[in-house]
This record gives structure tokens, sequence and C-alpha cells, in this order.
């Protein structure tokens, strides 16, 4: 360990938090990772089968070329963890055809490797009328509860690292840089990062606001296996424009939602406005939005989740809120996708703070 090492203490094992602390240890680091649940925590917004991710941002040349970098992140952890992380099936975007140039020009424009794709191509799922498709080849889908699981286990066998399940923060104190327990324990750190999915709002003030989102699970007909086994994840299609799917490999299910399923609430208890997972009429609707021959996909199951996003911008932020003391407000599969991305700014973060930080640029 270097003697100019850190302590990092790292609130939430959800994604963000795991992958930092996966950083953070492979400088040098100390690290002590807190979650109120088990690690990882089977209630935390980034855990589930599957993500996608992808660079394409049209309204956002920045954030394209941000995101872009994810992917060779991506592809570094899943060296680091010896394993299949990564399905890099592609992800296509449904637009407007007299959007839908411009977009894919966009996209070339930032080096990714794109191409325009018919609605007929993909015939199993359903587009707006008139739209086309956008295929991003480098993108694709995160087997997310694997990522966790693994990023758990490494980092429970790696010596800097301090793994501490079922201790709830109850107060965060930025301004001395110390998180509370509930049993009324102080922890400090030289470091302290708060990412503990939509409880996070319970214990800083930031200007966060809290989404419920539902999502389907589906099994395709066994004669359409491996056609949806090499299809590429899709956004913006449904007959509406408005749904999502993320196909099925590698031991995952078919997902699909749509943002009309989306509500904000007021905590994660709020039961205001949920979907009746007893009825299925809200499920069938969805569900027949999406996908062409919908009887024949067999539901298995329904799952809600919560996250939440910046009240200014709708996305995922990164916010100081005390000399030692960050937040992360995670935003769903934008969360989960750009984790990688995080954990590189609060190791950087880290190195400066030390006083020979430069030796490690």
């Amino acid at each position: 360990m270097p003697a100019d090492a850190r302590h990092v203490l790292i609130v939430g094992a959800g994604v963000t938090g795991l992958l930092t602390a996966i950083r953070c240890a492979l400088a040098g680091h100390r690290v002590t990772v807190l979650d109120r649940g088990a690690v990882p925590n089977p209630m935390s917004s980034s855990f589930d089968q599957h993500r996608t991710i992808r660079a394409l941002d049209p309204g956002d040349r920045a954030a394209t070329h941000r995101v872009a970098m994810a992917h060779r992140l991506w592809l570094e952890l899943e060296a680091l963890l010896g394993t299949r992380l990564y399905r890099r099936v592609g992800v296509v975007t449904a637009w407007p055809a007299g959007e839908v140039d411009a977009v894919a020009a966009i996209g070339a424009e930032v080096g990714l490797s794109v191409e325009l794709v018919e609605p007929d191509t993909l015939p199993h799922m359903r587009f707006p009328a008139g739209w086309t498709g956008v295929l991003e080849h480098d993108a694709g889908v995160l087997l997310a509860d694997r990522v966790l699981t693994l990023a758990a286990r490494w980092l429970d066998a790696h010596a800097l690292v301090t793994v501490r399940p079922r201790r709830e923060i109850v107060a965060v104190d930025a301004d001395a840089g110390q998180v509370v327990l509930a049993d009324g324990e102080r922890m400090g750190a030289d470091l302290i990062l708060i990412a503990a999915g939509p409880w996070s709002r319970e214990l800083v003030d930031l200007p966060m606001v809290l989404h419920r989102q539902a999502m389907v699970y589906l099994r395709p007909p066994e004669e359409l296996a491996r056609w949806w086994e090499d299809a590429p994840s899709a956004g913006r299609i449904g007959t509406d424009g408005r749904s999502w799917l993320l196909p099925p490999g590698d031991g995952t299910l078919l997902k699909v939602s749509s943002s009309a399923l989306c509500r904000e609430v007021d905590s994660v208890a709020d039961r205001a406005s949920r979907p009746d997972p007893a009825g299925t009429s809200w499920v069938d609707q969805v569900v027949a939005s999406i996908l062409t021959d919908p009887d024949r996909y067999p539901v298995h199951g329904v799952k809600e989740c919560h996250y939440l996003v910046d009240a200014e911008t709708g996305g995922a932020s990164l916010v100081r809120l005390g000399p030692v003391v960050w937040a992360r407000a995670a935003s769903g599969g934008d969360g989960f996708r750009t984790a990688p991305l995080i954990a590189a700014q609060i190791a950087e973060t880290v190195m400066r703070s030390s006083p020979n930080w430069r030796e490690y640029a």
C-alpha cells in the first residue's frame, strides 16, 4: 500500500459503489463499503438481470463521447473479473423518418459504428409507423446481476477492502466528513461517497426526484429463441415510441417496459398510481404495443424498481456536498452504464487529495 494511500468510505453496494471500490482498491487505497442490506444488495436499483449500454445521444455530443469511453472500461472490468459481463449485441433506437439521417450522421461524426435498419429486419418488435432504426454496433447488454455478484466477490477477497453488509447509515455530516450508523457509531474517511440509490435522498439534501418504473419479463417462444439470442437491445420502440426492450441471452429473460409506466413518487414505499400486479390488463397493453404476436410470450414476472434523477437535468449526477463528501444520484439504466466513469472520477479525486498525487498521473 502506498505511503500516501487514502481511506475511501462508500455507502451503498449497488453498481456505482462496488465499481468505485474496485477502482480505488486497484489504486492502492483502503476501502470500506457499507450497505443497509446484503452485498450485493438485491434491493438496490442496479440489481437486475440486465441493463443496456449505448453511447449515442444526438442531443449531447459530449455525453456521447463520454459514454463511448465506458465501453472500454466495461471491457477492462470484464477482463479483471475473468468472465463475460457484456453482450455486445448492439442497440437500435427508433427515429422519425425526418430525423433518422441526422441522428446516424451524429453517431458517425463522434466515431461510433452505426447503420440504419428498417423495421422489417426486426420483425418481432413494433416500431412507430414511419420510423426507422439507428443501430449502434459497439453497444449491447450488461449482465447486471453477474456484474454485482462478481464485483462483490472480488472486493471481499481483496486485502485493502472491508465490506460491511447490513450496516444502515442514518445521517451524513458533510461538514465533518462523517457518516452516522443506526447504532450511533460515527465513521470518517479521506473521501466518502454516498451511492445508496433510492435511499440517498434520505441521507443528503440534494435536488433529486424519485421515480418508480415497472418492468415485464417474458419468455420467448422456443422456435424464436435463437432469433432473440442474437437480437439487439432496442429503445424508442413500440407503437408510441416510448418503449424499450432488452433481449434474452446468457440466462436472462426478455425484458420490456415503457416510459408510460414511470411515475414520480415521494418514497420507495409510495403506492400511489401503482399498476396492479394482480391485474394483467396493463401488462397485456404494454407487451402488445412492443411485440408482434404478443400472445406467444408468457409473462414470467413483473418487477418494480426505483431510481433518482437530478431535478434539473433529469439524468444522473455526481455532486460534492462537503470537503470530502460526494453523492451520486443514480439514474436507472443511465446510472448503470456510466458507473465505471464515476468510479474513475472518484479514484482520480482520491489521488488528487494525496500529497504525491502527480505520481499517479
